[in-house]
C-alpha cells in the first residue's frame, strides 16, 4: 500500500476500538479504496490503516464521516518519506502553553491590552512585525529580572513536546525552535526539550530593564520560512523530509512550505490552510502521524 490513514483518539475521552477501525476501513472500501490490515501504534489511541485507490483528502473526508464527530485527529498521506528528518517548531502556544509577551505584560499590569494585540496578530489581522514593536515598546522599564520570574512561574510545556523532539532527534532528525518570541525564553525551552538550535527575537536591555526595543531584523513569518529553507539546504534534505508546526499566522508560510505542515490547536486561518491539523491531541500526535509506535517514544 502506498498511502496510510492515521487516526488518533484520546484513551480517556474517545478511545479507538477494533470495531471503529473496521467501520473506517469499510467506509474507505465503499468509497473505492483498497484497504490493508490495521496496525495499532498504541492500543485504544492510535491506528494506521494502509490504503490505495483514493486521494488523501478524500480518505480524510470519509474518515471524518465514520468518526461521527468523535474528538479524534486524522491524517492521510503517502507512506514514502513519512518519517521526517527536520523538525522546525514555533514556541509560544505550540511547544509551550503560553504567549510569553502576554505573561511579561501581566507583570506590568498590561496583560489584557497586550494579549488582545497578540491574538489579532496571531489571527493574521495585524502586521506581525509592527505589532511586536508596539507591544515591546509598552514594556519599557520592566525590570530585567522579571524575565526569569516569568519563565519560572508562567511557562508551561505542552504535553507531548519533549517526546516529539527527543524521539525525532533519537532517530536522526534535526530539531530547530524558531520563534517570533524572545531568545531569553527560546534558549531555555530548547535546552529543556532537546532542540539542536533555536532562533528568536532579542529584547533590548539597558540599565537592568527592558528599553522598549527589539533588535532588527525581527524574526517573523519570512524569517521562519527562510529558516526552514536554509536548514533544508544545509542538511541536504528534500522538502518531503521536513515537518513544520505552529499555531499562528506568522507560522503559515513555513507550514505551507514543509513536506508536512501541521496546524497545532491553531488560529482559524492557519487551520484552514495547513495540510495537517491537530485539534484534539497533544504534540505526540505528530509522532503518530510519522508512524512511530508509542513503544518507540523517547523522553
Amino acid at each position: 500500500m502506498n498511502h496510510v490513514l492515521t487516526v488518533i483518539g484520546n484513551p480517556s475521552r474517545a478511545p479507538l476500538s477494533p470495531a471503529l477501525a473496521a467501520d473506517i476501513a469499510f467506509a474507505l472500501e465503499k468509497a473505492g479504496a483498497t484497504v490493508g490490515e490495521p496496525a495499532w501504534l498504541a492500543p485504544d489511541e492510535a491506528l494506521d490503516l494502509p490504503f490505495d485507490g483514493l486521494a488523501a483528502e478524500t480518505a480524510e473526508a470519509v474518515a471524518d464521516i465514520a468518526l461521527a464527530g468523535l474528538p479524534a485527529d486524522r491524517l492521510a498521506q503517502p507512506v514514502a518519506a513519512r518519517r521526517k528528518r527536520l523538525l522546525i517548531a514555533d514556541m509560544d502556544s505550540t511547544m509551550i502553553t503560553v504567549e510569553c509577551i502576554d505573561e511579561l505584560a501581566d507583570f506590568a499590569g498590561l496583560k489584557a491590552e497586550i494579549a488582545a494585540v497578540t491574538e489579532a496578530a496571531m489571527r493574521g489581522e495585524l502586521d506581525f512585525e509592527q505589532a511586536l514593536r508596539a507591544r515591546v515598546a509598552r514594556l519599557k522599564g520592566l525590570p530585567e529580572t522579571v524575565l526569569q520570574t516569568c519563565f519560572d512561574e508562567r511557562v508551561g510545556f505542552t504535553p507531548g513536546g519533549r517526546q516529539l523532539v527527543r524521539t525525532m532527534a533519537a532517530n536522526g532528525a534535526h530539531c530547530a525552535l524558531v520563534s517570533g518570541g524572545f531568545t531569553f525564553f527560546t534558549h531555555r525551552v530548547a535546552a529543556h526539550l532537546g532542540f539542536h538550535e533555536n532562533r528568536a527575537n532579542v529584547l533590548g536591555i539597558a540599565a537592568g530593564a527592558l528599553d522598549g526595543t527589539v533588535a532588527e531584523p525581527i524574526v517573523g513569518a519570512s524569517a521562519k520560512l527562510s529558516s526552514l529553507r536554509g536548514l533544508t539546504d544545509r542538511l541536504g534534505l528534500s522538502q518531503d523530509e521536513t515537518l513544520a508546526v505552529g499555531d499562528g499566522a506568522n507560522d503559515l508560510p513555513m507550514i505551507e512550505a514543509a513536506g508536512l505542515g501541521v496546524a497545532y490547536h491553531a488560529k482559524p486561518k492557519v487551520a484552514a490552510a495547513a495540510r495537517a491539523r491537530v485539534d484534539h491531541g497533544d504534540l505526540s500526535t505528530l509522532l503518530y502521524f510519522q508512524g512511530y509506535p508509542k513503544s518507540e517514544f523517547a523522553g
